[in-house]
């Protein structure tokens, strides 16, 4: 496949965009070449500024759960557009998807609706600090929860040290009140909170991890990090903006009963527009003005596109329970696919799946953190990725990130990716 056009657009956006790109993860920096630009996309493909078609695997990094272009969502934005595209006061469609986003998910009472998953992670830490009166904060190595200084954190000198900034801008003040801790790890979590004794506010978690390739709980890990906020009055925060509507309509905490303080959302709740939400059960909700002293707002916050848009994806999901059951039978059938052809041409990795979500790592150990997933041999990726794109499939370009399946996808696209993988796997 030719990206002549894509390389010429990418030249021109490097002019007046910085690294030509308006997020990071975009550029192809870890692998390599230039960014593919995307012209309109339908279903499971998409259709690049070359005319190339392309098998999407990252979906807008997650919330097309339904497919490119999925027509109740796209009719929806219609209609609401042609009334108005924001308003800056409420609207009945703010409530209406707050009481179906409030039934789908357990454990929650009210739901407030903000523009971003960054948001809703820096709003939700914000409550939990207010609401328990600490300051200091517990975050996983390889868990992303957005731009927000307090998550832009590396280790310090040791486990239960305080964090240094990893991203200039960001002050050693804020850096000193978040603590870095190794997912999955438990006793790792038990010894900083021994180490910091009524200070933590909140362990903030991707339940599970889509940042560091896909990484499901261990069994205990999320019913642990429960007990222990349980026991010493820390709010338990599931940064589900990822892994919310998409691994069960209730999201991880359906998906493995276990109940969170405060979830984050994003990606699927807004049907593939600008969306975030957080919620909580009403005490601590309650905390937020204009209720309580605790202060969070945004002009766009329930746009009528977006809530629109929100409201007929989850509507979608709501009303067709067996979505989740498709999906995960797709995803096992890829994994199954892909394990067997990757076997047979000597292809040293491990593959970490779970519901509609799977990443394959070019490493033979377990994949269980960050530390681990840092292993995987990025050159072979590089192959991998480039490989794939020259073959109409596109993946995340970069080893660190989950694929996400849609149900657009059919078993035919996923045989083609088989394939496909087959046959570059072969010139490793």
């Amino acid at each position: 496949m030719l990206y002549k056009r894509s390389s010429q657009l990418f030249a021109e956006a490097e002019k007046v965009i910085p690294g030509g790109v308006n997020s990071p993860v975009r550029a192809f920096k870890a692998v390599g070449g230039t960014p593919i630009f995307v012209e309109r996309a339908s279903g499971a493909y998409l259709y690049d500024a070359d005319g190339n078609r392309l098998i999407d695997y990252i979906n807008s990094w997650g919330p097309m759960i339904l497919g490119h272009a999925f027509e109740p969502v796209v009719q929806a934005v219609i209609e609401k557009a042609k009334l108005g595209t924001s308003f800056g006061m409420p609207t009945e469609l703010e409530t209406q998807i707050a009481a179906l986003a409030v039934e789908m998910v357990p454990n929650i009472d009210k739901i407030r609706f903000v523009n971003s998953g960054t948001e809703a992670c820096m709003s939700a830490v914000r409550l939990a600090r207010g609401f328990t009166k600490r300051d200091k904060i517990i975050k996983f190595a390889g868990c992303y929860h957005g731009h927000s200084d307090s998550f832009l954190i590396q280790a310090g000198s040791g486990a239960v040290t305080f964090g240094s900034p990893n991203s200039p801008g960001v002050t050693e003040g804020t850096a000193k009140d978040t603590l870095l801790a190794t997912y999955n790890d438990l006793e790792n979590v038990k010894s900083i909170i021994a180490a910091n004794q009524g200070e933590i506010a909140a362990i903030i978690v991707e339940p599970v991890a889509g940042n560091m390739g896909c990484i499901p709980p261990v069994k205990g890990f999320l019913e642990g990090l429960r007990a222990l906020c349980t026991e010493n009055g820390i709010q338990l925060i599931f940064d589900e903006v990822m892994t919310g509507f998409r691994l069960a309509a209730g999201g991880v905490q359906e998906l493995f009963s276990v109940k969170a303080d405060i979830v984050c959302f994003g990606k699927v709740i807004g049907g593939g527009l600008p969306v975030g939400a957080f919620a909580a059960r009403n005490e601590i909700m309650n905390y937020l003005a204009p209720l309580g002293p605790i202060y969070q707002a945004g002009t766009l916050s329930g746009n009528p596109l977006a809530m629109a848009a929100g409201l007929a994806m989850l509507q979608t999901l709501h009303n067709d329970k067996a979505i989740f059951e498709r999906l995960e039978a797709k995803t096992a059938y890829l994994h199954a696919g892909i394990e067997k052809v990757l076997k047979a041409n000597n292809v040293v990795h491990t593959i970490n799946r779970i519901g509609s979500m799977i990443s394959v790592h070019f490493d033979e150990a377990a994949v269980v953190d960050f530390k681990s997933a840092a292993k995987g041999d990025n050159e072979t990726f590089k192959k991998f990725f480039h490989g794939l794109l020259q073959e109409g499939i596109y993946i995340a370009p970069s080893a660190y990130e989950t694929w996400f399946i849609t149900d657009a996808l059919t078993y035919e696209d996923l045989d083609f990716t088989i394939n496909a993988i087959d046959k570059v796997s072969k010139t490793f």
